[in-house]
């Protein structure tokens, strides 16, 4: 059995309609991309520059073997490590995936931020950080987070910003450098994919995967370091 493909239109006019069609399906999946550009170009900041901000939130980006957080996640962790160290936050709040017992993002991220010098009563746990909408109304309706300094990549950090700013999170966003290796132009083309569902999110607000109650971690650790 012979699969015949698509035909092209034959007329002039055909053409023109379906080059006019492509071009319009190309801008419609470019305006995610470019609401987040428009939308952050103002809360971008490096550890150097960043105003100083009570708490910083790190997202999760996966672990390597025995738990330990992968080079992406680590350099994010270093930049909360290095804010912490020159006083320009108090507290920071690790989110991530803990969706099954062999897999503890925010437990692995806590040690790494021990181990640079940040005090375990200084980090407050998010478990079902599962996605940057989920972490970020979460910080906002379960740990009280207004104001925040964000770390990510840069390819993640505007989509970030963006939506913690839709869930009610004052924000601002360092985005650490890495080298350009498969994994960052994946993570960047992956971005132009995700621009979309932060879009929708921004706009409906959907519930969190799991909400569950208020936790005091955050406001207890700011009152300890008050006094």
């Amino acid at each position: 059995m012979k699969i015949r493909g698509p035909r092209l239109p034959r007329t002039r006019a055909g053409q023109r309609r379906l080059v006019q069609a492509v071009m319009a399906a190309c801008v419609l999946a470019l305006l995610p991309m470019t609401w987040l550009y428009v939308s952050t170009a103002d809360r971008l900041r490096t550890t150097a520059d960043v105003p100083r901000t009570d708490v910083a939130v790190v997202f999760g980006a996966g672990l390597w073997g025995e738990g330990r957080p992968s080079p992406y996640l680590a350099r994010r962790l270093a930049a909360a490590a290095e804010l912490y160290r020159a006083g320009r936050i108090e507290v920071v709040l690790v989110t991530g995936d803990n969706s099954r017992e062999d897999y503890d993002e925010p437990d692995a991220m806590r040690a790494y931020l021990v181990g640079h010098g940040v005090p375990d009563r200084r980090i407050v746990s998010d478990y079902a950080g599962f996605d940057t909408w989920d972490s970020c109304v979460r910080a906002k309706r379960i740990f009280g987070v207004d104001r925040a300094v964000l770390i990510s990549q840069g390819f993640h950090i505007r989509r970030a910003v963006a939506l913690c700013e839709a869930a009610g999170v004052d924000s601002y966003g360092v985005g650490v450098t890495d080298a350009h290796d498969v994994t960052w132009y994946y993570g960047g083309t992956r971005e132009v994919f995700a621009a979309g569902k932060a879009a929708l999110d921004a706009v409906f607000r959907p519930a969190p995967r799991f909400l569950g109650p208020k936790e005091p971690g955050v406001a207890r650790a700011l009152a300890e370091a008050a006094g």
